[in-house]
């Protein structure tokens, strides 16, 4: 699925927000000069050639524990059309022995029933490990790699940094993730980085490192805690400027972001040019009974579990009767 930004639509983005990105850069760019960092002019994606558009590939995360419905599948009446990517994470595969096997035997779009022209982006499940068994187990993750060829796969481990931490703590993240980094430099593994407290420190190391700074692609990771606001979060602002420092550093690169997919930070993807984005966040509302209206937000249609929020009102529930999908018309 791919959210598009278009040049002509200039004009409907609001001064403010053309003051907000400019106050990020100047912050951004003055960081980046304390950090020795050499970045090239960055161009917010809206001031682009009037002619022509952004794209944003939204990656659909999926979860082992039940696949349907098959939106890949052309022949489901589910079927999504515009989605081009989905997410599996290795933690589903390591607390899943026979699904593990089964999958390397296979590949992936065969054991996922994907089409070939689908993409398979693989998470390491690195936030699973690090919470109840300890690190990803490297050499079984090599092996998953190889044998089930997604397109798309970052290093085994990153130690991702959360807002409690102190400095000292987020730091050494950065250590090890970079130590990560460095040994995975061949083949198809995509390096990590991390907002926080310590981003400008972490690209320092990533472009001194030439082969490194060649990959062809780079993630993100450690954004949602902060957009969540989980306590001593970084600010909004911090967030935003962590983002414009990132995509202008890797300006030549396929940047992804880790977890921004969802309606209410999608946004951020597309004005800042950033390539592609995943969430499991859509199909896990859905489970409780939770749909995300275009415009408007989540609304509970049916309650389906423990989590709360707003019904939709008349108008809102004249619109889900208007929409043509298997599940509305039920």
């Amino acid at each position: 699925m791919e959210l598009r930004h278009a040049g002509s639509s200039r004009n409907l983005v609001s001064r403010s927000i053309d003051h907000e990105w400019y106050m990020a850069r100047s912050a951004t760019r003055r960081s980046a000069n304390r950090h020795r960092i050499s970045l090239k002019t960055w161009t917010p994606p809206w001031y682009y050639d009037v002619s022509g558009s952004l794209s944003v590939k939204i990656v659909a995360g999926l979860s082992l524990k039940n696949l349907e419905p098959r939106i890949t599948d052309p022949t489901s009446p589910y079927y999504l059309p515009k989605v081009s990517a989905v997410m599996v994470s290795y933690a589903e595969f390591a607390q899943m022995p026979r699904q593990r096997r089964r999958a390397m035997e296979l590949g992936l779009h065969r054991y996922l029933g994907l089409p070939p022209d689908v993409a398979v982006y693989l998470d390491n499940g690195a936030f699973y490990f690090l919470t109840k068994v300890g690190e990803v187990p490297r050499q079984e993750y090599e092996e998953f790699v190889r044998e089930t060829r997604p397109t798309w796969y970052p290093i085994p481990q990153d130690y991702i940094p959360t807002p409690q931490m102190d400095s000292a703590e987020q730091l050494s993240c950065l250590r090890r993730t970079m130590a990560v980094n460095c040994a995975y430099t061949q083949g198809g593994y995509v390096p990590v980085v991390h907002i926080g407290a310590h981003l400008t420190d972490y690209l320092t190391e990533f472009m001194e490192n030439a082969e490194l700074r060649n990959k062809p692609a780079v993630a993100l990771g450690g954004i949602v805690p902060n957009l969540l606001r989980m306590s001593k979060a970084i600010s909004y602002t911090m967030v935003l400027e962590g983002l414009g420092l990132v995509r202008a550093t890797f300006a030549d690169q396929h940047l992804h972001v880790f977890g921004i997919g969802g309606t209410a930070t999608v946004h951020l993807a597309a004005l800042f040019g950033i390539d592609s984005v995943d969430s499991s966040g859509w199909r896990n509302r859905a489970a409780r009974g939770i749909v995300q209206l275009p415009g408007r937000g989540d609304r509970i249609v049916a309650s389906l579990g423990s989590w709360r929020g707003r019904e939709p009102n008349e108008q809102e529930w004249e619109i889900l009767a208007a929409c043509p999908c298997p599940a509305c018309a039920k």
